[in-house]
């Protein structure tokens, strides 16, 4: 099996200026070339039958990308409007500010199958292509964000892909979301 960094996740998990809430320690072609050379803890059925996400052993100083919002933190919340690229349409989002989680215990590797990566107009000659990365305390998947689902359900003209909304799915989305956020460092 083999695995690309595809330029939409270098951009996000690897930005020009580094940012405390994205991957430490580490270069892309690394973590790249990691991926490549070391099976996954275990292997998770991503939200479509193209999308996988792989479990490993944090091998970072990477931080937890999710905090749990509490009465003592929920005054450092931000929000904003924010398009994840120049292609796509601002959404409302928000963050914490002035938090520092701990180091996370593991790396959760989104992929894409190739045809899904062709489909979306980003071809990869390998099997898979990394779209994103969450970053835990717990070998399981943080809930997509209700709006992730919404721009996936627009279809690929949006920055989606094309899958419908599955509204239990979604229910439980909102239900984690509305008491954890993402920071930014």
């Amino acid at each position: 099996m083999s695995i690309t960094l595809t330029d939409f996740a270098r951009a996000r998990l690897f930005p020009r200026e580094p940012r405390k809430n994205t991957i430490q320690d580490c270069t892309p072609e690394a973590f790249e070339r990691y991926l490549n050379e070391h099976a996954p803890l275990k292997v998770l059925d991503g939200y479509a039958p193209f999308c996988k996400l792989y479990v490993y052993y944090n091998w970072t100083s990477t931080r937890c990308l999710t905090v749990s919002i509490t009465d003592d933190n929920r005054h450092l919340l931000r929000s904003d409007y924010e398009a994840r690229s120049k292609s796509e349409l601002p959404v409302l989002v928000r963050w914490f500010e002035g938090v520092e989680p701990p180091i996370a215990d593991y790396l959760i590797v989104i992929l894409y199958s190739r045809e899904q990566m062709a489909k979306e107009g980003t071809p990869v000659d390998t099997d898979w292509g990394i779209v994103g990365c969450m970053y835990t305390a717990e070998p399981e998947e943080t809930p997509m964000a209700p709006i992730t689902m919404m721009r996936n359900a627009l279809g690929v003209e949006e920055g989606g892909s094309g899958v419908p909304i599955d509204r239990e799915a979604y229910r439980r989305s909102v239900a984690f979301w509305q008491t954890h956020a993402n920071w930014r460092g």
